[in-house]
């Protein structure tokens, strides 16, 4: 009897747990994008990033909804985390941004998380203030500045190999992924506030020497622990829609995400198997120029 008693207050101390990890729920904002096949590809990122989340080997119990749009406020309640993919932050670029902000101002005063990949980090001239400010520095932690901003200036060039490095090993973001090189444009000179010094809450996770030819350690991605206890998560990469082939680069990225809806990192990090990058839908998965071609000379 007294052993029954002991299983049943281990029940049920166990089922709230579980219920908080089935009712965990990503929600996947894609933005617009008018880059060449095979880079950014945000929608099919989109998909490609709800099949990992849904079949994570070690973080069960969490489902994720992918929205090309502004997502209804039913989406927008039950999320934990809101991840964005699109080219710059895509609340500034689809309709009604004031209000889109507004909305994501009530996500991220009750605690919900927040990631941005690749060139969702990113903010324009008319997106901030003359000093730079805009809730996604509160949120997020820091942001690419694009060239038309008034104060500051974070560049894009993609590089043949760029090795991406640890910048806090104790972090749980940085669990299970080693130093790994890939061609790809991770932005350098991103900003993080007045003096482009990071505040206190905000964490340097991955670094990488850029330029290459005035190297110097850059910041590539970051996390914050916000005040209302929310959590952002930024990382600048992948531009080359192959690279989330990339296993390491595909567990930081999960981490972040998991972490950010405030669940466990696994000791070994978030374990996906190697997705088929074709199912998801891209234009293209080897990257395509839209460059014309130079013509042939004539010949005689």
């Amino acid at each position: 009897m007294k052993l029954l008693t002991i299983l049943l207050f281990v029940l049920v101390c166990c089922i709230p747990s579980l219920r908080a990890s089935e009712s965990t729920r990503v929600l996947i904002v894609v933005g617009p994008s008018n880059h060449p096949p095979g880079s950014h590809e945000v929608a099919a990122g989109g998909r490609l990033m709800k099949h990992c989340i849904e079949r994570m080997e070690n973080v069960p119990g969490v489902s994720a909804d992918v929205v090309e749009g502004w997502p209804h406020e039913s989406l927008r309640d039950a999320a934990s985390v809101i991840v964005f993919i699109g080219d710059t932050f895509p609340p500034n670029r689809l309709p009604n941004a004031r209000q889109n902000l507004a909305d994501l101002e009530v996500m991220m005063r009750r605690g919900a998380g927040i990631v941005c990949v690749h060139y969702a980090t990113g903010l324009r001239g008319e997106d901030v203030q003359p000093d730079g400010d805009h809730p996604l520095l509160r949120w997020l932690g820091g942001y690419f500045a694009n060239r038309t901003c008034p104060h500051h200036e974070s560049f894009a060039k993609i590089f043949p190999e760029a090795t991406i490095t640890p910048a806090a090993p104790e972090h749980p973001i940085t669990r299970g992924w080693q130093e790994f090189t890939l061609h790809d444009e991770p932005y350098y000179n991103n900003y993080f506030g007045q003096g482009n010094a990071m505040a206190p809450n905000v964490t340097a996770l991955a670094t990488a020497m850029l330029p290459p030819e005035k190297p110097t350690p850059e910041t590539v991605a970051w996390c914050i622990e916000r005040s209302d206890g929310g959590r952002g998560f930024g990382i600048v990469m992948p531009h080359f829609y192959k690279n989330w082939s990339n296993d390491d680069l595909r567990r930081f990225i999960l981490n972040g995400i998991v972490w950010s809806a405030k669940i466990d990192v696994p000791v070994v990090g978030v374990k996906t198997k190697a997705p088929d990058l074709s199912a998801f839908g891209p234009e293209s998965v080897e990257y395509v120029s839209r460059r014309p071609k130079p013509k042939k000379a004539a010949s005689n």
